[in-house]
């Protein structure tokens, strides 16, 4: 699972770090609706803010993190992307309610299991590079660059699409390699094993116990 904390790290810390930006091309826009970059940025801001006034009663309340979480990066993420892509061609033989379930499970597992990295992040930040739209683009991919204090820059890319009226990010790129498909074996391991309802007992078990590392 480290891989897993490392990508699922800097996911957040792209969200949530005091960024860099170019100017005239990271302003272009689909419409009337807001640029992916300026999206990213406006989100940073909001959350850093939270997470400065409110760092001391972090540490006493762990689950107000999960509330910054719910109210300012799940809603612009599509979950149910994310699901499908985690998932692979096992997407196609689940049914309705078993797909409906995956998708908050993958989703409980990456914010239970990746808070943390909210509360600890620090000094880093991130440079995004010019995006340049289609009128009629939906998709996008926005390069960005995390600059670490003493250490090397880590190149990254969000993968981004319209939804709802907006972009959302489905996947994030570290080295170019995928957060949401590094899960992907082992999801299909467990399906392969005791099917797709295996996977989702799998799923509820990993976050129950998450839950109880909190509490306790």
């Amino acid at each position: 699972m480290r891989i897993h904390d490392n990508f699922l790290t800097m996911f957040y810390a792209a969200v949530l770090t005091v960024v860099m930006f170019q100017p005239a091309l990271a302003e272009a826009s689909v419409g009337t609706i807001e640029s992916p970059v300026d999206l990213l940025e406006r989100t940073s801001a909001q959350v850093i803010k939270i997470l400065r006034d409110d760092r001391e009663l972090l540490k006493t309340d762990p689950d107000r993190i999960y509330k910054i979480i719910d109210e300012y990066i799940l809603p612009h993420l599509d979950d149910v992307t994310m699901a499908k892509l985690a998932l692979g061609k096992n997407w196609k033989i689940a049914t309705k309610e078993q797909k409906q379930e995956f998708v908050g499970e993958f989703q409980n597992l990456l914010v239970r299991t990746y808070s943390k990295s909210l509360v600890e992040f620090k000094d880093q930040e991130i440079k995004y590079f010019p995006v340049k739209l289609a009128a009629d683009a939906d998709k996008t991919s926005v390069k960005a660059e995390v600059i670490q204090p003493g250490g090397p820059s880590i190149p990254m890319a969000y993968r981004m699409r319209i939804k709802d009226n907006a972009w959302k990010v489905y996947d994030i790129k570290i080295d170019g390699v995928s957060l949401v498909t590094s899960y992907r074996g082992t999801f299909t391991q467990e399906i392969r094993k005791s099917g797709m309802e295996g996977l989702l007992k799998y799923l509820r078990d990993k976050n129950s116990k998450l839950i109880e590392k909190v509490e306790a």
